[in-house]
């Protein structure tokens, strides 16, 4: 899945599109220094990231494979913040913990070439923790829907199904408003039993078929690239060391490989306090993480502070625009700014719907333009201080522009952070 999803990536243009055509780029707070390598640089990092996600695959030089992957699709995601996705953000964490557990020790050409020792058993965390790390993000994404948007005014489903009539057999239900009531409760019900469902060994084929249709019906009626596919295959898991053995005994067949060990021998891992210790610091982090929501007032769809890295899926249809106007505390006269300079289209319909990177941005702003020299059809000065405000205007599940920032406040002067955003107009 790693292969394949990398591989799409490039056949499609988007190292290209998103990390070498870019002038500016919307850095994640505290990450400032990550920047992207230039053309030929960023190549050779998705030329990197397709020989290691092979060597997982392959299981050579297991550990050295999985460390790279992670830190080289880590450092992409970290580049700029407008290509986050949920899917992305479960990569990097799944591939980090490719690299603690012990999956290059069977079945693998590590083991084979007597690189290292093959093992028979594994403790059972090392599968636990990456059911955990899927039931986490199917369970959360489920709590996410619990919400007045999804469950009373079936938003943002409604708004997008009446656009799916074209489809197949399914397409003249769309239109109705009770089949968006039925997909939204029925996707809460599903994301928060699913877990559970595939832990039982009874109802585990039932749950695997629902994971098989649920991820098919919203490729097809979404564009949501490859999560479905990543979930779709990374699900398996849940299923029996006995199912994957057979799977292991069918490859093995087809291509004659030996991989008969005589005794049972099981993987020990000799740093095993300090490996506890983590997994409890993990664990509690993946479930505290998507609840910081509550530290801060405010409509989270509005202000969109503890949105990310939270398992929403889905969940909003925020548009609008941006104006910036610049003006010099000691000099008359004002420019407004043409985003279109400085961001492609995607960088600014992202960031004029989310005040992060609203600010970030006017912060940009206030370093390019301090010390230039301004002409406009009646005056010439220097920019000496400058003074950064916003005309915003969003329109929040299709129901009625408003603005997004205040429009009276500097945000040359307002400090990047965690903190709440004062200058966020309220919802209610």
């Amino acid at each position: 899945m790693l292969f394949i999803s990398t591989l799409r990536f490039i056949l499609k243009g988007w190292v290209y599109e998103l990390y070498v055509a870019p002038s500016y780029y919307f850095t994640y707070y505290g990450f400032d220094w990550v920047k992207p390598l230039g053309k030929v640089g960023m190549y050779i990092v998705f030329a990197l990231l397709l020989i290691s996600s092979i060597g997982i695959l392959l299981g050579y030089f297991y550990k050295f494979s999985a460390t790279l992957f992670f830190v080289l699709f880590t450092y992409v995601e970290l580049i700029d913040k407008t290509n986050y996705l949920n899917h992305y953000y479960f990569v990097s964490l799944v591939s980090f913990l490719l690299i603690i557990v012990p999956a290059g020790r069977y079945f693998s050409l590590d083991t084979r070439y007597r690189r290292l020792v093959s093992y028979t058993h594994t403790p059972k965390w090392t599968i636990d923790i990456i059911k955990f790390q899927l039931g986490v993000v199917y369970f959360f994404a489920g709590v996410a829907k619990l919400n007045y948007h999804w469950l009373i005014e079936a938003q943002p489903l409604a708004n997008w199904l009446k656009h799916q009539t074209d489809l197949a057999i399914v397409g003249p239900f769309m239109k109705y408003k009770a089949t968006a009531y039925l997909f939204a409760w029925a996707g809460a019900l599903y994301d928060l039993s699913i877990p559970f469902i595939l832990l039982s060994h009874r109802f585990r084929l039932l749950g695997y078929t629902a994971v098989v249709v649920f991820h098919i019906l919203t490729a097809m009626m979404f564009p949501i690239g490859v999560f479905p596919l990543v979930m779709i295959g990374s699900t398996l898991i849940f299923f029996s060391a006995e199912y994957h053995q057979k799977c292991i005994d069918f490859i093995s067949k087809r291509f004659s490989t030996d991989i008969k060990v005589e005794q049972k021998q099981v993987f020990r891992n000799t740093h095993s306090k300090f490996l506890t210790t983590f997994l409890v610091l993990y664990v509690c982090a993946q479930l505290l993480l998507p609840f910081r929501y509550v530290l801060y007032p405010g409509n989270l769809f509005w202000t969109e502070q503890g949105f990310r890295f939270s398992w929403r899926v889905m969940l909003i249809e925020k548009v609008g625009y941006a104006e910036f106007k610049i003006t010099d505390s000691s000099q008359p006269g004002h420019i407004i700014v043409d985003n279109a300079q400085y961001l492609t289209p995607q960088q600014e319909k992202m960031m004029a719907t989310q005040p992060d990177m609203i600010l970030q941005y006017a912060h940009f702003l206030k370093n390019t333009y301090m010390h230039s020299q301004i002409i406009t059809d009646s005056m010439s000065f220097t920019m000496i201080d400058p003074v950064v405000t916003v005309n915003s205007s969003v329109v929040l599940f299709n129901e009625g522009s408003r603005p997004l920032v205040l429009p009276h406040i500097n945000l040359a002067k307002e400090e990047r952070g965690w903190h709440h955003k004062k200058w966020i107009e309220s919802y209610d």
